[in-house]
């Protein structure tokens, strides 16, 4: 099953549809949230949505790498890496949802 993309957009019209407020003032508080995040990913490394997960920036060192085509090794130089760790509750939540379209899936297979 492939991913799908969720858009800026498209969580403005969620926002649009579900709040209530314009279009406009629905994207322009989603652009606003979003920037909070980076903001705060960059000024603390670390931002925890309750229920949701955290985001955080993760120092990774300097390394050897390999190019795959040559296999001559290459520095790696240390960089800045976002990682994200899922709650417990969204884990849950996600199993759950997995779980039902396994069991829809078993009552098409068996013709209910």
């Amino acid at each position: 099953m492939a991913g799908r993309t969720v858009t800026r957009a498209q969580l403005a019209e969620a926002v649009y549809q579900e709040v209530g407020l314009s279009r406009s003032e629905s994207a322009e508080l989603v652009d606003a949230v979003l920037n909070e995040i980076i903001e705060s990913l960059l000024q603390e490394g670390t931002v925890k949505i309750s229920a949701f997960g955290t985001f955080a920036v993760r120092e990774k060192g300097q390394r050897v790498g390999r190019n795959p085509k040559t296999g001559e090794e290459v520095p790696i130089p240390p960089r800045r890496v976002l990682v994200f760790r899922a709650s417990q509750v969204l884990k849950d939540r996600i199993n759950r949802g997995a779980q039902k379209r396994l069991h829809q899936a078993d009552e098409v297979d068996r013709g209910r």
